[in-house]
């Protein structure tokens, strides 16, 4: 399940967010600002566990050209997501 093409789905970028979608859903999103920093990333629960978060993060690091900076988790999901993301810049 971690091959998730995100080519087959429309992302969309707005002023500091990444969305991806498909005809029926939010797929996930992350909101950033210029500094690389995340300050929000989530993603739907039927598609998680497919590499979605490392990729929605990968486009934040291309966008702008840094490290990416996490802001302190606000829940236990997502505390869990950034230890598995430790070593990832």
């Amino acid at each position: 399940m971690r091959d998730f093409n995100i080519n087959k789905y429309e992302l969309t970028e707005t002023e500091g967010i990444f969305t991806l979608k498909n005809i029926n859903t939010t797929i996930g999103f992350v909101r950033f600002n210029n500094v690389g920093e995340v300050e929000y990333i989530f993603v739907n629960p039927l598609f998680r566990k497919r590499g979605i978060a490392k990729k929605l993060l990968r486009l934040v690091k291309n966008k702008t050209g840094k490290n990416i900076i996490f802001q302190k988790p606000i829940s236990p999901l997502g505390t869990k997501l950034l230890k598995s993301l430790e070593k990832w810049n």
